[in-house]
């Protein structure tokens, strides 16, 4: 098979196609025929040698999310059979013409959905259903602030919170991402570059604020929330470091959480999986979450995928078409 591979540690051009043996799937798992991956930071950090693969995952082939065909299935499998069209969430490997997987990590195409459209929903949809809904404990009539807003993760932070009834704010770096995001369900998006958000929504407060941005913005969420506030770190591209008052912490009686999906163990993301078809595949049918894809580019131009991730000018998804 073809499979985009990290020849070494580096920029963009690091990327390159080579051919692979086709991987053979385990008892648990699903042999997928991919046609569509999604591209997310976590590849770009991994590109650069600073998000090594975990136990177990291809080290040198990027790709956390796919959608495809069943090619064929593990002993164990009893959920899916040959044909089946899929999406589902992997540790590695999904920059490839196939790629196998643990079969309690596949979720059924949407209906009417493209392979690229799903192959956008995996890693962002587990990300924000796990961080904002099962820990942040986000519920209907609450207000989600977003940063990122225009982001992969943001736009489906915003979709999901508003189709289940919270008021939603987020953050993004022009007026073009602003209007993105109020279009799919912000009451208000504020240009990062123009304005302090603290400010702007100082005199609103917030329950829940999702940041992938940590260094300065730390104080300033705290700031914002509201008494038992939860604040919910998926990343810290501004730095990992940050003061906080602990006095306010206290007072306020304010949660503050994170986590990393990538690492989690099988059984916690079968979990995941199950509660998001439970909860979140209903509003894909119920056309309540649309997908925002960007830009699709073919397998060979990984490279160009990834320039463009890194560039920030993209509102919404980047997906790598591999049939």
């Amino acid at each position: 098979m073809k499979a985009v591979v990290i020849t070494a540690p580096g920029e963009p051009e690091v990327l390159q196609i080579q051919e692979r043996p086709t991987p053979s799937p385990e008892a648990h798992q699903v042999l997928v025929k991919v046609y569509a991956a999604g591209i997310n930071r976590p590849d770009v950090a991994q590109r650069k040698g600073r998000y090594p693969a975990p136990a177990g995952a291809p080290s040198d082939i990027p790709g956390l999310e796919i959608a495809g065909v069943v090619e064929a299935c593990g002993d164990a499998v009893s959920q899916w059979k040959t044909g089946d069209a899929i999406c589902a969430l992997l540790p590695g490997g999904g920059y490839a013409e196939y790629a196998v997987v643990d079969a309690r990590h596949c979720l059924p195409l949407p209906h009417g959905w493209s392979f690229e459209e799903a192959a956008s929903l995996p890693e962002t949809v587990f990300t924000v259903w796990h961080n904002v809904f099962q820990r942040g404990q986000l519920k209907a009539g609450e207000t989600l602030l977003v940063h990122g807003g225009s982001s992969g993760i943001g736009i489906t932070a915003i979709q999901l919170a508003a189709a289940l009834g919270a008021r939603v704010f987020a953050t993004a770096g022009s007026q073009e991402k602003c209007a993105a995001c109020e279009v799919l369900g912000a009451e208000r998006c504020i240009n990062y570059k123009t304005e302090d958000f603290e400010e702007v929504l100082k005199e609103e407060g917030v329950d829940v604020i999702l940041d992938m941005v940590g260094g300065e913005y730390i104080p300033k969420n705290l700031n914002l929330l509201k008494p038992d506030g939860r604040l919910v770190f998926i990343n810290a591209m501004h730095g990992a470091k940050g003061e906080f008052n602990a006095l306010q912490v206290m007072q306020k009686r304010l949660t503050i959480t994170g986590s990393t999906l990538r690492p989690r163990d099988g059984d916690f993301k079968a979990s995941l999986t199950a509660d998001i078809l439970k909860h979140v595949w209903p509003l894909l049918e119920d056309e309540k979450f649309k997908p925002i894809l960007y830009k699709t580019f073919p397998l060979t131009e990984a490279a160009q995928a990834h320039t463009l991730m890194e560039s920030s000018q993209h509102i919404g998804k980047i997906v790598l078409r591999v049939r």
